[in-house]
């Protein structure tokens, strides 16, 4: 891993030498350093006329499926051709030093899986997987394949469709996936906010309940939030440059 230029805050290290517990939320930041759009950043060319948020609700989807297949297709081609940074391999690299290392995420591009992470829980679900619409049921990419429609029909359902495994405005987030986040949160000794605005809820409230809960909240973002002013540690810079810089440190 090459080395960073950037420099830890005193005492960061020490923390992490003695946690056992690690719990790693990140955001959209996080992915946009691999060069995927933010959610509203991928209204362009064709998109630009539709706001981002009628092209992902059930309503949007029900009114125009092709529309809104066409514009996740494309946002699935995109995904596609990004690969993770050095920032997720980091975050693999930190994982072999704690007892428990989970990582939340709000973004829904399988990059942490990607890069080697494993245990991953996704709150938003997964741009690259298929859902029937009527039942919720996982679609393999082999029936995808085999059944080019835009979209293509689904096979548990008669009248069903297959719609991106993504949770769209007005759903709620998986249960189970939300409910462990929960206890995570509660029984992590060092929980980091990377690349999150900390403003899309229920996440959003993942790092305060951290530190109601008594751990080191470690934050990760180039912009202050509302998480800045309270986390133990704000590091203003990219996932890659806090990341590398904290892997290389705990590796000696």
């Amino acid at each position: 891993m090459s080395s960073s230029r950037f420099e830890l805050p005193d005492g960061l290290i020490t923390v992490l030498e003695k946690a056992r517990k690690v719990l790693v939320l990140t955001g959209a930041g996080m992915s946009a350093e691999s060069g995927v759009p933010t959610f509203r950043d991928a209204q362009t060319g064709l998109w630009s006329k539709y706001r981002a948020e009628d092209l992902a609700t059930p309503e949007a989807f029900k009114a125009h499926p092709q529309i809104v297949w066409d514009w996740y297709a494309e946002r699935r081609d995109n995904i596609r051709k990004v690969s993770p940074h050095a920032g997720h391999a980091a975050l693999v690299e930190l994982e072999r030093h704690f007892e428990s290392f989970v990582l939340v995420t709000q973004n829904v591009d399988g990059l942490h899986q990607r890069s080697g992470s494993s245990e991953v829980i996704e709150l938003h679900g997964n741009i690259t997987r298929s859902i029937c619409n009527e039942t919720g049921k996982h679609i393999s990419d082999e029936w995808i394949k085999s059944n080019p429609g835009r979209p293509p029909v689904s096979p548990h359902h008669a009248c069903g469709l297959a719609r991106p495994a993504v949770v769209w405005f007005g759903e709620q987030l998986p249960a189970n996936a939300l409910e462990r986040a929960m206890d995570e949160t509660s029984n992590c000794d060092v929980c980091f906010s990377i690349g999150t605005s900390t403003l899309v809820q229920p996440a959003a409230s993942l790092p305060f309940a951290a530190l109601n809960s008594g751990a080191v909240v470690i934050e990760v973002n180039p912009i202050p939030t509302s998480l800045s002013s309270v986390a133990h540690f704000s590091l203003q810079t990219t996932a890659t440059a806090a990341l590398t810089a904290i892997a290389e440190k705990m590796a000696l």
